[in-house]
């Protein structure tokens, strides 16, 4: 055992690929996460802990959490809604990225499960061609 736990040490490996069981999931994520870097990672940051009252933080957001449709369309279609995000109103717009429904599948599924946040459902490409605007 004290070996095992040595030889994990110095091995990097993705915390999802290691947890994971769903080989779906983790291929999404990790698409998501070079969605991410390239259209989210301005506005909310590395580690998705956005800026305090301009852009909201999707770490540990209770928004994104309890909200999930109208995340989904936020990412689909962009947003000039007034939220709250864990106690703290954002106004800010958030332009549309232009994304295919299933890239915003991947940012989602991303975001759903990094920075303390977690989900047991997958956003589909279905889920995300369902939602309208």
């Amino acid at each position: 055992m004290k070996t095992l736990f040595l030889t994990l040490l110095f091995v990097s490996i993705p915390i999802c690929s290691v947890f994971s069981q769903d080989p779906a999931l983790e291929e999404s994520m990790q698409r998501g996460s070079e969605i991410y870097a390239d259209f989210c990672v301005t506005c909310h940051l590395e580690k998705g802990e956005g800026v305090p009252h301009t852009f909201p933080p999707l770490a540990k957001s209770d928004y994104l959490m309890n909200n999930r449709e109208a995340s989904i369309r936020g990412v689909k279609f962009g947003q000039q809604i007034e939220i709250v995000v864990n106690g703290v109103t954002y106004n800010s717009a958030m332009p549309d990225p232009g994304l295919e429904n299933e890239e915003v599948a991947d940012v989602m599924n991303y975001i759903l499960n990094s920075w303390g946040n977690s989900t047991d459902k997958m956003v589909t490409l279905e889920e995300v061609e369902a939602t309208q605007k």
